[in-house]
């Protein structure tokens, strides 16, 4: 049993997360000029990249009431927990989640297969 949860947790560490992102702002431009450009350098130190954003999603099933929807990709669950957590980031998460969206958006982080 002990080697079991031994391989699971190593197999976590190998496997890529993902954070899937839903926000409604009040202005892409404010986004990019206070918040983009100085979260991404945070999230590449954490080794994330961007790999799709766009402010007009195609909407199979759902409501959708946003205007920014990305798609962040980690190593592994361990860092995009550390990005999202890191203390260096949280001025601008503060910043896009009290000044920048105007509704409630939704972060949710995926581990990958």
């Amino acid at each position: 049993m002990e080697n079991l949860e031994r391989n699971t947790e190593s197999a976590n560490v190998t496997k890529p997360a993902y954070i899937m992102v839903q926000m409604k702002v009040e202005s892409l431009e404010e986004l990019n000029q206070r918040y983009a450009q100085f979260a991404i350098p945070i999230l590449m130190k954490h080794g994330g990249q961007m790999i799709a954003g766009t402010p007009a999603p195609t909407v199979k099933e759902g409501d959708w009431n946003g205007n920014w929807a990305a798609v962040l990709q980690f190593p592994n669950m361990e860092a995009a927990e550390g990005w999202y957590n890191a203390d260096e980031y949280q001025p601008y998460k503060n910043l896009r989640i009290n000044e920048l969206q105007s509704e409630a958006g939704r972060v949710v982080i995926i581990p990958g297969m």
